[in-house]
């Protein structure tokens, strides 16, 4: 028997694909930016797989938070202290 619910990543490809005609849209330069953006949603598919009961749209979000934070802490810590 096949599976009746699709897994959380096969999920996360589906709502990226539903946001192309909005990727077409943007300039080349923000398509690079949406590009990368999707990436590191896909970055914590493993995570999200866990969260099944949550909009899969809102963990896509948090993930993409996520990566963002990690790299403004880097950046800071490149930048060393301030003040």
């Amino acid at each position: 028997m096949g599976r009746t619910v699709p897994t959380y990543r096969l999920h996360t490809e589906s709502i990226i694909n539903e946001w192309m005609d909005y990727r077409r849209a943007l300039r080349e330069k923000d398509r690079e930016v949406f590009d990368e953006l999707m990436y590191k949603a896909r970055l914590h598919s493993s995570a999200g797989s866990y969260t099944a009961r949550l909009d899969p749209v809102a963990t896509m979000f948090l993930s993409i938070l996520l990566e963002i934070e990690k790299e403004i802490r880097e950046s800071k810590a490149r930048l060393g202290p301030t003040g």
